[in-house]
């Protein structure tokens, strides 16, 4: 069975950081795209960050552009996603996701994925 469990997630206050990570089981995603993206109370689930499987490809939303790092240790079957610079408006559910498509480049879209993480929750108060 395929698992995804993040963690790291918090309450932070405002101009914080959080390292949230997620490690998957049951299949390896080397050889995979992975991303993260995030979904706030009563708004669709939106894209966050997303990295090739050598890691030598990123993307970000715009949002989070220059505050967030995201990374991967595939010996270790894990993605990460640092956020610094914490806003307000960054709380939300935040997901990571695996696609068994294997490809040089980096996914923005859900559709693109097939495994899914549980959600870790990421609260910043002002």
């Amino acid at each position: 069975q395929v698992q995804l469990v993040e963690s790291g997630g918090g309450l932070v206050q405002a101009g914080g950081s959080l390292r949230l990570s997620c490690a998957a089981s049951g299949r390896t995603f080397s050889r995979n795209p992975m991303g993260w993206f995030r979904q706030a109370p009563g708004k669709e689930r939106e894209f966050v960050a997303a990295i090739s499987w050598s890691g030598g490809s990123t993307a970000y939303a715009d949002s989070v552009k220059g505050r967030s790092a995201i990374s991967r240790d595939n010996a270790k079957n894990t993605l990460y996603l640092q956020m610094n610079s914490l806003k307000p408006e960054d709380t939300a559910v935040y997901y990571c996701a695996g696609s068994l498509l294997v490809t040089m480049g980096v996914f923005t879209t859900f559709e693109k994925y097939d495994y899914w993480g549980q959600g870790t929750q990421v609260t910043v108060s002002s």
